[in-house]
């Protein structure tokens, strides 16, 4: 029997009610209807794919481009009892050949893949062969040449429907622009689409536009009166220490959030957040996605986002709980040309994208018509260093080959562990009885790596601490005192990220192909970075206003609480006062009068009245008289 919709909201998510759109949404998907859902960030579009995937037998194909966010709503899904597997980058054939027979026989309800894994021939055939029932495009703005975010390997999900021609696709995304989503829907293949766009606009957010030339003692102001759990995003990993540590210094509880933190740290700094241990988080804008924390009274910009689509996604973790917040950014005369000089003239050419990427292939040994789906531990500082490449120029092209589906960069900071025993048995087992809290680790080394007394082998340290009952950090310190007790070999070395080559190597021919696109992209980005400088620097269009229009909502109002709304309100209240002052002068001329009195002739409140007498009291303009009346000076 199929459950309803709302049993299994009940039953999976403890909610008795949906939110706005989502209920619509998910009977269009179970009626077999291609769809696709507009919904702002914090809108609950995973539920708009999981319950009619929950509703019908078989299992749903969910196609996204992050694997932190795949790896979140996994483990979500496996908590609440719901199985549901991710194919993400170094993962060998095999390992995918068994799960994907596990999606078959196993009784999986969800398949998580990158568009990229849908090249392979081994997903394709093996796609054929499942029960598919729903195919679900997330963050599907990357499918447009005029989105943000464009990746080339997007273009290959409509093989979907070859492989199952008659299973319907929810494309979900919380930032398109009319044109982007007039895009997607062609390049799926949809006919008759049911398109569902909620309003982006958020009545509970104030977004602000300061200028400051002193953004830390205004940031230090904002914490101080709102004191609840709060964002701020700067430019890189070197301004979260800088910043966080300041806010510590005066005593506002800060951590921070990178790329470049391990695993642990990044738990850790999140949980502390998360449980508000920590008031502030500072953070690039690696932090965010599928972060789900509804209290969230201030998102900061300390530095220019790059485009209005990722500002208004970032801005949108605020205020979750519907109570008001507030999204600010902080400027200052230099911010302009930081933005451009970060986002534009960084811009690689395509002949500078082409050389790093032959030399990627070199660094890895990559012989020509080879390396496709070879997954490499990557350290991005020692590459550069190795052929004199400029740091930003080279990420930045990285980027590129990885939007264009050249390479999958997987951004994460990983151990590389190496390690031989170097003693016999007899040895380390008399260690072992002068160590007993060593054991844990090293027997479940011993017992996972068959050949480590013979020769150097890479060791997974978090499987190592997962099978101990300890953490990763704990491990490494086991091994550096192995090493230093002459037991073992140790090769320890981290590295920032994964490179997955999903082309073989042609050299020149393999950039010639996307030449073109990436051309267009960096035309694309300079056009978003105007935009975003234009938001700044309006002043007399409501800041909501300006970012609806921007996504195409046409009939919209002043918010009322915005920068801009707040500063015109309080131009009318003064220029009114002013007009109500002159009034009260001129009433008073021909003798005095009470308040009441002037508050009746004039057809002011009692607080205005208050305000005006108050004022020409202090200015001496008027006087009071013993019958309580209210005389001019002069008179």
């Amino acid at each position: 029997m199929t459950l309803h919709p709302i049993n299994i909201l009940e039953r999976y998510w403890k909610f008795t009610t949906f939110r706005h759109n989502q209920e619509a949404i998910i009977n269009a998907v179970i009626d077999n209807e291609d769809t696709f859902a507009l919904l702002p960030t914090g809108g609950g579009k995973s539920i708009c794919f999981q319950i009619p995937a929950l509703a019908k037998k078989g299992i749903c194909i969910v196609i996204s481009p992050l694997i932190a966010l795949m790896k979140d709503q996994v483990q979500n899904l496996n908590n609440k009892g719901i199985k549901a597997l991710a194919l993400t980058s170094g993962i060998s054939y095999n390992e995918v050949d068994t799960l994907l027979d596990n999606c078959i026989y196993g009784n999986y309800k969800f398949l998580y893949l990158s568009p990229e894994r849908l090249e392979q021939e081994l997903v394709q055939d093996r796609i054929r062969q499942m029960n598919v029932n729903l195919i679900a495009v997330d963050e599907a703005h990357c499918i447009s040449q005029w989105g943000n975010d464009f990746r080339l390997a997007y273009r290959n999900i409509v093989k979907l429907r070859k492989l199952q021609p008659s299973v319907n696709i929810i494309a979900l995304t919380a930032t398109a622009t009319p044109k982007v989503v007039k895009d997607i829907t062609q390049e799926l293949d949809f006919i008759a689409p049911k398109i569902f766009k909620q309003s982006f606009f958020r009545p509970n957010i104030a977004y602000m536009v300061f200028h400051e030339e002193d953004k830390y003692y205004r940031l230090e102001t904002i914490l101080k009166k709102n004191t609840a759990a709060s964002i701020i995003y700067v430019r890189n990993r070197k301004a979260t220490v800088e910043i966080s540590s300041l806010l510590n210094s005066k005593g506002i509880e800060a951590t921070m959030y990178h790329g470049g933190l391990n695993t642990q740290e990044k738990d850790n700094n999140m949980n502390a957040w998360m449980h508000d241990q920590k008031q502030v988080m500072v953070a690039t804008n690696a932090f965010g996605m599928g972060i789900d924390k509804p209290d969230v009274k201030t998102v900061i910009h300390l530095n220019l986002p790059e485009s209005i689509e990722s500002y208004f996604q970032e801005a949108g973790r605020a205020g979750r709980n519907g109570k008001k917040a507030f999204a600010i950014i902080l400027k200052n005369k230099s911010d302009e040309l930081l933005v451009k000089n970060q986002f534009l003239k960084i811009l690689p050419s395509v002949d500078t994208i082409k050389l790093v990427y032959r030399k990627l292939c070199n660094y890895f040994q990559i012989s020509y018509g080879e390396g496709i789906y070879t997954t490499h531990d990557f350290d991005f500082n020692i590459f550069c260093k190795t052929y004199n490449f400029n740091a930003t120029l080279c990420y930045n092209a990285l980027q590129i080959l990885d939007r264009n589906g050249i390479i999958n960069l997987s951004k994460q900071f990983k151990n590389s562990v190496w390690v031989k025993f170097i003693t016999n048995n007899t040895i380390l087992f008399n260690y072992l009885e002068n160590h007993l809290e060593y054991n844990l680790v090293i027997k479940s080394i011993l017992r996972s790596y068959g050949g480590i007394f013979d020769h150097e082998t890479n060791i997974n340290t978090l499987k190592i601490a997962d099978k101990a009952s300890v953490n990763e950090q704990k491990v490494i310190e086991i091994l550096k005192q192995l090493e230093k007790d002459a037991l073992i070999t140790l090769n320890l070395s981290k590295t920032d990220a994964q490179i997955t080559f999903i082309e073989p190597r042609e050299d020149d021919k393999t950039i010639n192909r996307v030449a073109k696109t990436i051309k267009q992209q960096q035309q694309l980005k300079a056009s978003q970075i105007n935009a975003i400088i234009s938001y700044i620097n309006n002043d007399t269009v409501c800041k909501s206003m300006q970012l609806l229009r921007y996504f195409g909502e046409k009939n919209v109002n002043a918010c009322g609480i915005c920068s801009v709304c707040i500063n015109t309100s309080n131009k009318s209240t003064i220029q009114h006062i002013d007009v109500l002052k002159k009034q009260v002068i001129t009433l008073l001329e021909s003798g005095a009068m009470s308040s009441r009195d002037i508050k009746t002739i004039i057809g002011c409140t009692d607080m205005q009245v208050k305000e005006i007498l108050k004022l020409l009291l202090e200015h001496q303009i008027i006087t009071l008289t013993n019958k309580n009346t209210y005389k001019l000076s002069h008179l």
